[in-house]
Parts: structure tokens; C-alpha cells; sequence
């Protein structure tokens, strides 16, 4: 475990906290939020669909989400760096399985959207995934947000 803080080019300070551990005692929550040594890290950047939320046209987007995040970590070794959002309240982390950024490629497939209020990180990808109608983008979906905002 490290702990250690550093700036960020958006100005955000992020309070780093490292954990690794291997799949074996790791739980997908849900397609944007993972269990870690007993400890839930929602990731940073990147807002999935709930698991309970299906498209338009009947696609089960949440379930979707948190299997494509099951897979992706398979039998990996995951490592997650907690990071301090700029409203000083939201804790995030950028979490990898074997180096691969896990929020980078739940946007990239269209598993999950660039969640821009908390940061800039994954616009690049998610415009990938929306000209190539990947996962939520190749479906009647409403953004995780709003379905949730409906829910209320």
C-alpha cells in the first residue's frame, strides 16, 4: 500500500491510495464499480449504465456492463489508485488489470460513457465507441444519469 499526492493537469489533487490484489477476491459491483480487499471503488472518469437499466430496444445495458467488466478483468491482477475529485467529497479510482486501464476500455467498448462534470479523461474514447455504435451507442440508450434521474 502507497499513499502520496500529486497534482494533475486538470488541477485536481488526487490522494493516492494503491491496492492490488489478485482476481481471485475481486467483485464487479456493477459495470463502473469494483470491490477490492473489501473496499468498493467506483472508477474515475466514467459512468456505466445500472444494473438494472435497459435500452429502448430491450438491451440489457447494466447487466451488459458489469459482465464486459467481469471479462475484462478475468483472471488479472488488478491494481487501483484512488484519486480526490475537484468537489473534495467523490472518491474515485483509476483501476487496471494487468496495465489495462479499466475505465479506458469500459468507454471504448460503449460499456460505459465519459463522465465529463468529474473529468476529461476518456472523451477520445468515448467518440471512438460512439462513431463505431459500440454498446450503448448501437442501442436506443439514455445515458446512466438520466436514467437514474427518471428513477427517482
Amino acid at each position: 500500500m502507497t499513499r502520496k499526492t500529486k497534482g494533475t493537469s486538470l488541477g485536481i489533487v488526487a490522494i493516492a491510495l494503491v491496492l492490488s490484489q489478485p482476481a481471485a477476491a475481486q467483485v464487479v459491483v456493477h459495470g463502473d464499480t469494483i470491490e477490492l480487499k473489501g473496499t468498493t471503488f467506483p472508477l474515475h472518469g466514467n459512468d456505466a449504465p445500472g444494473l438494472q437499466q435497459v435500452c429502448a430496444d430491450g438491451w440489457p445495458a447494466g447487466q451488459a456492463a458489469r459482465d464486459y467488466l467481469a471479462d475484462l478483468i478475468g483472471t488479472k491482477e488488478v491494481a487501483c489508485t484512488t484519486r480526490m475529485g475537484e468537489l473534495g467529497h467523490e472518491i474515485t479510482a483509476i483501476c487496471r488489470a494487468d496495465g489495462i486501464d479499466l475505465g479506458a476500455a469500459m468507454v471504448t467498448g460503449g460499456y460505459a460513457l465519459a463522465f465529463v462534470p468529474y473529468s476529461a479523461r476518456y472523451i477520445t474514447q468515448e467518440d471512438a465507441a460512439t462513431t463505431a455504435r459500440r454498446g450503448v451507442h448501437g442501442h436506443k440508450c439514455i445515458a446512466p444519469w438520466q436514467w437514474r434521474h427518471g428513477r427517482d
